[in-house]
């Protein structure tokens, strides 16, 4: 997802997709620990999606 969509979510939205995309972390890392992930990039675009959902959550905090 790109930041655009991610920051036109509400709250709960937003800490819905952070749960779904850390459970989608927690699959590939056991996945990439079985050897069945092919493509390794998946884990580094999913880590860096929950730190976008994070960040965002964090400035709306302090706003």
């Amino acid at each position: 997802m790109t930041v655009k969509e991610l920051r036109e979510l509400d709250d709960t939205q937003l800490a819905e997709k952070l749960v779904e995309f850390r459970k989608d972390l927690f699959d590939l890392r056991f996945k990439h620990a079985t050897a069945q992930l092919e493509n390794i990039r998946q884990l580094n675009d999913v880590k860096r999606t929950i730190a976008r959902i994070l960040t965002i959550q964090r400035e709306r905090q302090g706003a």
